[in-house]
């Protein structure tokens, strides 16, 4: 195959895979089927509960549920506002306190969100539990993890491409490690911090809208980065480091709490 039917084919399928996200407005990469990913997502969370210590009834537990509830609302009502109520058609929320030692919380998609015990000491009240949930629910109404399966799928064909373009060369072998560790350090890494950077964004917005102080946020964040240390320099890291998220949300605070006055919550 020439090499110019390879990249013809490769830019033509980067250019016809994207969906547009109804929050942000933008066109993102969809290689995978959404339906088939929430189906996965369901089967997982309900293995992973079964195979976990699922708290329930303790104050702590409601508190997830109920900081839960209030951005599932927050969301519907957003989403609602833009005419795209039927984006969570899909979903089925759940909140579940887990027992681990593990400073964590996630959304998968489709609404199914985890929060380990170990998180909470960090989180300190509700409005700092708004805080992780409301980002991780971002993580999911972003479709993030839509976008990073994208982005494996994609690497894997430039990987491939580099392969077939090279074929039996000595220079091959070379190359194929160059990609690897230049498609991590120059694609997955800001790729992963610019989705925790945008999952702070909305996560911010999400948490006001709710009723909560969004001002809580940076106050979260620097009890996470003395918990962490920071020893990682951001560029080799998944997330922005604590100082800059700490910028950003400054940055973002009169737009949530704009955002929040929109729809009743006056912060």
């Amino acid at each position: 195959m020439k090499k110019s039917h390879i990249w013809g084919i490769f830019l033509c399928f980067v250019l016809t895979a994207c969906v547009s996200n109804p929050l942000t407005g933008k066109n993102t990469m969809a290689f995978v089927d959404n339906d088939e990913i929430l189906a996965s997502s369901f089967r997982q969370y309900s293995e992973f509960l079964g195979e976990n210590t699922v708290i329930e009834g303790t104050a702590e537990a409601r508190m997830v549920e109920r900081v839960g509830v209030k951005i599932r609302e927050a969301a519907e009502k957003w989403l609602g506002a833009e005419g795209r109520g039927d984006y969570l058609k899909n979903y089925q929320w759940e909140y579940h306190l887990v027992a681990s030692g593990e400073v964590n919380a996630w959304c998968m998609p489709g609404g199914k969100i985890v929060v380990y015990t170990g998180i909470l000491p960090a989180a300190q009240s509700e409005a700092g539990l708004a805080v992780v949930m409301g980002h991780e629910v971002s993580h999911a109404l972003l479709n993030h993890g839509q976008q990073r399966m994208s982005a494996g799928v994609l690497q894997e064909l430039g990987a491939t491409g580099v392969n077939v373009l090279l074929g039996g060369s000595e220079s091959r072998e070379l190359a194929m490690t160059v990609y690897g560790a230049g498609s991590n350090l120059f694609g997955t890494l800001p790729f992963s911090r610019s989705h925790e950077s945008e999952a702070d964004h909305y996560g911010l917005i999400l948490m006001a809208i709710a009723g909560y102080n969004p001002e809580e946020a940076a106050a979260f964040w620097q009890r996470m980065s003395a918990l962490s240390g920071g020893s990682t320099p951001e560029f080799l890291s998944t997330h922005p480091s604590a100082p800059r998220r700490i910028e950003q949300l400054g940055g973002w605070m009169e737009e949530a709490r704009a955002k929040a006055a929109q729809f009743g919550a006056g912060l």
